[in-house]
């Protein structure tokens, strides 16, 4: 997806699209474009704004429009009641806060675009092996010589300036470049599925539980996508209930324990008393009450799940490589940012690639990537690092962890500015520093 990605990007931009490119996929590649299906499929990402200016710049958006469902409020609460956040797009003065798309349609709409291009679409088919040159530059060689060199496994071969590394988090052309990852497995599994529930909303519900959060998101109609993160041996569980079992599970993790509603309690009176009338309380949603979520019907589609890790790759650059999207990093659902983390790499690779044909450069040159590295790495690192410590917080049950999180929520619920400022980076990506629609 981020691979194909980088291509449109490329062929949309006018310094990068006389360049030769080639796009290797394992699967058969199809033009016909996926429809919105009566029942979403249950893979889906959560896009936001930034992606979407992006989507905009690489010429698939009007493709995508159509088919994605908006959301334009957040809610986050705690198992153990005693906090919340509500999250709302006036808070930051934008119609939404995000799509829910599904992953096929996302894909379709990539495909599509590179269509009629002169991209050179090599499926279906794998990489057998890379040879990269240790080094590139120095004294002038015979053109090609210190290209790396793509073998397929349909016998096929290229020679290239650069390889952008983007297939996924066991990446093959990470491993062949040497490039090693640190990381480490969260011991959860991610179940999804398509529900249906009792009424259309625009809402994404979230509730941390002791084993991990379950993020409710909408989708068009009365449907809804279900997210949850949970250890394996609950996951096995839940996937073996039968369906209205199921559904009771889903309800009373969403609602069980939490009744009255949660209020805010001494955060209100410390931000009421001695941080708004210093900084303001500029955010709609800070006066919002807690809400009780939209109510699952019946289960539509399987129940699929796949492991959780964490994992980031020490170099994102070496001669003749890059690697974006998964390839680099990947982190916990929790947030939906790992896509969004994707887009903003090929945005910045994009960028990096147009400097150097702008300044007449090898586009595999290693200093050229280091730029991209240091720029992604200053983006993707501190989301990473709030994510995780989401999931570590979130995951732990004490008496002095729970008061302190409910604290945290109940400060951000309240405090306008700190609400605001959450919202938008959430909804950045990453994307800061890059130019025209490629930002907020």
């Amino acid at each position: 997806m981020v691979g194909a990605a980088v291509a449109c990007g490329l062929v949309s931009s006018p310094l990068t699209r006389s360049l030769k490119i080639a796009v290797i996929d394992g699967s058969p590649i199809s033009f016909d474009k996926v429809k919105k299906s009566d029942i979403p499929d249950p893979r889906v990402s959560s896009i936001t704004p930034a992606t979407v200016s992006f989507c905009k710049d690489i010429g698939t958006w009007d493709d995508l429009k159509s088919k994605v469902a908006p959301f334009d409020s957040m809610q986050v609460w705690d198992y153990a009641g005693l906090g919340y956040t509500r999250y709302n797009a006036a808070d930051v003065d934008e119609p939404v806060l995000g799509y829910v798309v599904e992953n096929g349609i996302l894909v379709s709409s990539l495909r599509a675009r590179l269509q009629g291009s002169d991209v050179d679409l090599l499926c279906p088919t794998q990489v057998d092996s890379v040879i990269f040159p240790h080094r590139v530059g120095g004294l002038p060689e015979e053109e090609g010589s210190n290209w790396a060199h793509v073998s397929l496994k349909d016998g096929r071969s290229i020679a290239t300036r650069l390889v952008v590394g983007a297939d996924g988090g066991k990446s093959k052309v990470r491993k062949m470049a040497g490039i090693s990852t640190t990381g480490w497995d969260y011991m959860q599994e991610g179940l999804i599925c398509t529900v249906r529930v009792d009424e259309h909303h625009s809402t994404a519900w979230q509730r941390f539980l002791p084993t991990g959060p379950l993020a409710l998101l909408p989708m068009n109609d009365d449907f809804s996508n279900i997210v949850w993160s949970t250890t394996p041996k609950k996951a096995k569980e839940l996937k073996s209930l039968p369906s209205e079992d199921f559904v009771n599970a889903v309800n009373n993790a969403l609602t069980k324990d939490f009744s009255p509603p949660p209020k805010s309690g001494f955060a209100e009176v410390l931000t009421n008393r001695f941080l708004s009338p210093y900084f303001g309380n500029l955010a709609p949603s800070a006066t919002e009450e807690f809400q009780f979520p939209v109510k699952v019907k019946s289960v539509e589609t399987d129940r699929l799940s796949f492991p959780l890790s964490l994992s980031h790759a020490r170099s994102y650059a070496a001669p003749r490589v890059v690697l974006v999207g998964d390839a680099a990093h990947t982190v916990h659902p929790l947030a939906g940012q790992g896509v969004n983390l994707g887009f903003g790499d090929a945005a910045a690779l994009i960028k990096v690639l147009e400097k150097g044909v702008r300044c007449g450069l090898d586009v595999g040159e290693i200093s050229l990537l280091n730029e991209y590295e240091n720029t992604r790495k200053f983006a993707n690192l501190p989301m990473m690092a709030v994510l995780d410590g989401f999931q570590r917080i979130f995951s732990t049950d004490s008496g002095p962890v729970n008061a302190l999180r409910a604290a945290g929520f109940n400060l951000v619920q309240s405090f306008g500015p700190l609400k605001k400022l959450v919202i938008s980076s959430a909804m950045s990506n990453g994307f800061s520093g890059l130019p025209g629609l490629l930002r907020i």
